[in-house]
This record gives structure tokens, C-alpha cells and sequence, in this order.
């Protein structure tokens, strides 16, 4: 079983910057592809960010050019760095792992942007 532990969320003004990580409990890390999707209440669950195992990177219209995803495969661990934020991208923040037929997903953090 593979366990996704995010980390970084909290409470930040509009304008401020935020990165998460997510450490993966697995040493294929480096074989999995990563992404991070949000929900806000009464929202469904979107894609945000993604890097595949070769590092290409796709991302939600809303936040290109203010998000950035990279991925440590040394340290298993994936990270979203979140600059410019708005109110709107207040949210839980939900890290996702692929590999094959297999999908995990993290606890969530809370990302709060006040105006």
C-alpha cells in the first residue's frame, strides 16, 4: 500500500506564495506519475497540476504561469509551488499518484487564501 503525506498548506494573503510536497512511502517513485488536483466545497475534485515520469508538465488554465511542479525522485517526493495566489484557489489540495492500473491519493491540506 503506498501512503502520500502532503505538507505546506495554511493560511496565506492574496498575492502570497505556498509550496506543498508530498513524500511518497515507495521507492518505484521514479516510475510514477504525479499530480495535484483541489476541491472546494461544493466543487468537484479538479486537476491542478501534473509531471509525468520523464518530468513533461501540464496544467489547470487557471494557474499557469503562477504554479510550478516538480518532482525529487531521490527523495520520493513531489512539490507544488503556488505564487500569485488569489482567493480563488482556496481549497483542499489533494496529492495524486499513478502508476499502471493503480491510482493513491494523499489526506489533503487546506490552502486558504484571504483577500
Amino acid at each position: 500500500q503506498v501512503q502520500l503525506v502532503e505538507s505546506g498548506g495554511g493560511l496565506v494573503q492574496a498575492g502570497g506564495s505556498l509550496r506543498l510536497s508530498c513524500a511518497a512511502s515507495m521507492n518505484i517513485f521514479s516510475f510514477a506519475n504525479m499530480g495535484w488536483y483541489r476541491q472546494a466545497p461544493g466543487k468537484q475534485r479538479d486537476l491542478v497540476a501534473a509531471i509525468a515520469t520523464g518530468g513533461s508538465t501540464r496544467f489547470a488554465e487557471s494557474v499557469k504561469g503562477r504554479f510550478t511542479i516538480s518532482r525529487d525522485n531521490a527523495k520520493n517526493t513531489v512539490y507544488l509551488q503556488m505564487n500569485s495566489l488569489r482567493p480563488e484557489d482556496t481549497a483542499v489540495y489533494y496529492c495524486n499518484l499513478m502508476m499502471g492500473p493503480y491510482t493513491y491519493w494523499g489526506q489533503g491540506t487546506q490552502v486558504t487564501v484571504s483577500s
